[in-house]
């Protein structure tokens, strides 16, 4: 995927001030920009990029989205100035609107419908590792350094969901050791642990994530957000539940003109080309 340009997404008439936006045919790539602090996050960005991820929901062009950082690496986490200062001055009431904000971000992640894959470079720390966590794959390089910091600054691990989702991907002993001693879990060990799915060349990593989103939102894109929300959902269901809504889920994307293509292509020995209906 080599051309990207900056767009608006037009349902929304957004336009991003604190991060890159590109869209490449029907994958959109959202960079974290501010290399020289190595990309932490502000006020204002929290607040755009959930905005930015609650209109993609609604966006029927884009069907994949990759986060990256610039400069070599993904994300500090919160600016220390910024962010941090501030809290330690505010009240109560001050501090939840932030810390409810800021969980808004992994909720509208985890609503999207499109699949979002982030590529991680160099530092992806604090709520950084977050916005790792709340992608649905990971790429990752040998230089990769994840590290969940809050227990640094006095924090609990309890942020943004962690203590729900890090576990379902790495484990519960593996994500309480992250979450109560903040250590870094390097390229290796976290493609083992299986918090990245996989590791690239660092050179690679963002054309890599971009090559796979682009082929994902070439398949059955009804069928992979279906997939997306049932994999959402099933974590607080029965076995017996998870099968039934599965039945139904599976019923409707069978009433999909792409399965009806993927079947007629398989008949005639051709490749199935979907488009999402």
């Amino acid at each position: 995927m080599t051309s990207a340009n900056p767009v608006t997404l037009p349902l929304a008439g957004f336009t991003p001030q604190h991060f890159q936006l590109s869209v490449a045919g029907k994958v959109a790539t959202v960079t974290l920009n501010r290399p020289e602090k190595k990309n932490p996050l502000t006020f204002e960005s929290y607040r755009e990029l959930a905005d930015f991820f609650l209109a993609a929901q609604k966006e029927e062009d884009i069907k994949a989205i990759v986060v990256t950082g610039a400069g070599g690496n993904f994300s500090s986490g919160g600016d220390v100035f910024e962010i941090i200062g501030p809290l330690v001055a505010m009240e109560t009431k001050d501090l939840l609107k932030f810390t409810r904000m800021t969980g808004e971000l992994v909720k509208t992640m985890r609503a999207c419908p499109q699949p979002i894959i982030a590529a991680i470079d160099g530092i992806c720390a604090g709520a950084g590792a977050i916005i790792a966590m709340a992608s649905d794959l990971r790429l990752g390089t040998a230089e990769t350094k994840v590290a969940f910091l809050f227990n640094r600054v006095g924090l609990a691990g309890c942020d943004m969901g962690a203590c729900a989702m890090l576990p379902r991907i790495v484990g519960q002993g593996r994500a309480a050791e992250l979450l109560y001693t903040g250590r870094v879990l390097r390229g290796d060990e976290a493609e083992r642990w299986g918090f990245l799915n996989r590791l690239v060349a660092r050179e690679n990593v963002l054309a890599d994530a971009q090559a796979l989103a682009a082929e994902l939102a070439d398949g059955p894109t009804f069928a992979n957000a279906m997939t997306k929300r049932m994999l959402e959902m099933e974590w607080a269901m029965s076995v017996e539940t998870a099968i039934e809504a599965e039945a139904v889920a599976q019923a409707l994307c069978m009433q999909t003109e792409d399965f009806a293509r993927a079947y007629h292509a398989f008949a005639a020995k051709q490749k199935p080309v979907f488009e999402g209906n």
